[in-house]
């Protein structure tokens, strides 16, 4: 009948596997199994084995033998019938089925500790103030799941726990079995944890590419992203920092060149360059203008802006070069076209404007902004900057 049930839940635990698996493993190679003898009425405590990066779940059992009994099966022999800690988790049926099948007449209590400095203080005194966990009632065999996300004995920076055992034979000494096999989560097995990454994200906000973007959250996630699929953490801070500064830029012109990345970094840019017009900063739009322009990410309406500034700069000769290249991506954008006979204006070129300012001035440069009206509003803003504007008002006329 026993065997029964127990087939019975292993069905159950592989039921759950097949809808809840979790990417991981139990480490056998780093399980605790400890056998110790504990004196009559004495305390001790037991150090488990160093645990792996990445552990999120452990499962322990404790079990007291009488002198000369011997374990018939180990804690890792039964759990390679659980594919993973959901199968534990299903209500009590996963301690009872962890429990030893055999064990003593004796009895204990029992307590978790995070620090060596709380299991000691145990030993000394017996409170359970500074426990994790504390089993106050005497046992003779327990087995229990503890998880990351549950129990405050074990944390993403937890890499040891002691187990205290106070003995309840009054006479003679008791043998207790202790083991802990940690469940590592294959992912955070690499040692990104929270901190780790934020460490990363940090840097790469710093770094000249992130500079240049409103908003870097995407392309440092990116970078983030490639340097954890390329090593484990304990690996990347091995690195030389001439190696790490490398990864970073390797990565970084990646990153930078992902279609929806690129696109937002340079909608950023022409935002921050129209910011600057605005606030009457020309050289620092013409270098954000420039950035796009190097990067080969340029388009007419860029080209127009860059000579919009050296006009306002009085750099009349770059103006000219910027706008006809402008010209060359496309021969239809009348901003263009509107800064080109104003640069040709104000350079003392009449002729070449006013052909320019005739030809178009009957329609849009904007869905709903006219040629005639930008025209206007430009011309406030050249007299304001104190360029030459002896010709403005022929222009207007030109119009009527």
């Amino acid at each position: 009948m026993n065997f029964k049930k127990i087939i019975l839940f292993l069905l159950i635990a592989s039921s759950y596997h097949t809808f809840a698996q979790k990417d991981g493993y139990w480490d056998k190679e780093r399980a605790t199994t400890k056998e110790i003898i504990v004196s009559a009425r004495d305390r001790i405590t037991i150090k488990t084995e160093d645990l792996p990066v990445g552990t999120t779940e452990i499962v322990y059992r404790i079990t007291l033998l009488d002198e000369n009994q011997q374990m018939t099966s180990s804690l890792v022999s039964m759990l390679k019938a659980i594919p993973d800690p959901y199968g534990i988790g299903q209500g009590s049926a996963g301690a009872v089925f962890l429990m030893s099948k055999i064990s003593g007449d004796d009895s204990c209590t029992y307590a978790l500790f995070t620090s060596n400095e709380d299991a000691k203080k145990y030993v000394d005194d017996g409170k359970t103030d500074k426990a994790c966990y504390a089993q106050v009632d005497p046992v003779n065999k327990d087995a229990k799941r503890l998880s990351i996300d549950k129990s405050s004995c074990l944390k993403q920076n937890t890499t040891t726990i002691w187990f205290g055992f106070t003995s309840k034979n009054w006479v003679l000494n008791q043998k207790v079995v202790l083991e802990v096999v940690p469940w590592v989560d294959t992912k955070l097995n690499r040692g990104w944890n929270q901190d780790n990454k934020n460490e990363i994200i940090s840097l790469c906000k710093t770094s000249t590419m992130a500079q240049k973007m409103a908003n870097s959250d995407d392309f440092c996630v990116c970078i983030l992203e490639k340097i954890m699929k390329q090593y484990r953490y304990t690996e990347f801070q091995k690195l030389l920092p001439i190696e790490k500064t490398k990864a970073y830029k390797d990565f970084g012109n990646i990153c930078y060149k992902d279609a929806d990345i690129s696109k937002n970094v340079y909608n950023d840019l022409r935002t921050q360059v129209s910011a600057l017009i605005k606030l009457q900063k020309y050289n620092e739009a013409i270098q954000k203008v420039n950035t796009i322009i190097n990067d080969g990410k340029a388009t007419a309406i860029d080209y127009s802006a860059l000579g919009y500034c050296y006009i306002l700069t009085k750099q009349y000769g770059k103006a000219i070069k910027s706008l006809k290249e402008g010209e060359k991506l496309d021969d239809t954008e009348l901003l263009v076209k509107l800064n080109l006979a104003h640069v040709y204006l104000i350079s003392d070129d009449y002729s070449e404007a006013k052909a320019i300012y005739k030809k178009y001035q009957n329609q849009n440069v904007t869905e709903s902004l006219s040629w005639k009206e930008k025209t206007k509003q430009d011309f406030a803003v050249f007299e304001k900057a104190g360029l030459p504007s002896k010709d403005f008002e022929r222009v207007l006329k030109l119009y009527n």
